[in-house]
């Protein structure tokens, strides 16, 4: 079963994270913490969302996602941000039902896109999106700036 994640999932979403995390081999990146989870998916103006697949109440997986925009359609897309399953429960179709539970919504939604970065080391996970009907997008590269030099940028410095 796939449901929309409550405040009451927020530490097992945390710990998800965290393993999620230890699995891309940056086990000590998480800062987030469990009021800010809730802040930013449960606050006043929630940045993102997230849906939990559970199998007889315990909780396997998830999937946490935001809206994008795309100028060229004028319209909202999904950009997946996490999507974890448990070591126990991979290979039992929870990560597909995740997706496409996602990919409704988008659907439903009315979003032209619904689309995720992945390393390029996980082969397994390459492959199974591709089996979901993915494709890489090998002309783009994802471009990032955070820390000092997001702050640097901020103030303009260059």
């Amino acid at each position: 079963m796939i449901r929309a994640a409550t405040r009451d999932d927020v530490a097992t979403l945390l710990r998800f994270v965290r393993e999620l995390a230890a699995f891309e081999r940056e086990p000590d990146a998480v800062v987030a913490t469990e009021e800010l989870l809730a802040e930013a998916l449960f606050g006043e103006r929630p940045a993102a969302e997230a849906v939990i697949a559970e199998a007889d109440g315990v909780a396997q997986g998830f999937a946490l996602f935001f809206h994008n925009f795309s100028t060229w359609t004028g319209r909202r897309g999904i950009y997946l941000e996490d999507l974890y399953v448990t070591p126990e429960a991979r290979g039992r179709g929870v990560g597909g039902a995740l997706l496409r539970h996602v990919a409704g919504l988008a659907v439903a939604r009315g979003c032209t896109r619904f689309e995720w970065s992945v390393l390029d080391w996980n082969g397994d996970a390459i492959a199974f999106y591709r089996r979901m009907g993915a494709i890489g997008m090998d002309e783009w590269t994802v471009q990032r700036v955070s820390g000092a030099a997001l702050t640097r940028l901020a103030a303009g410095a260059g």
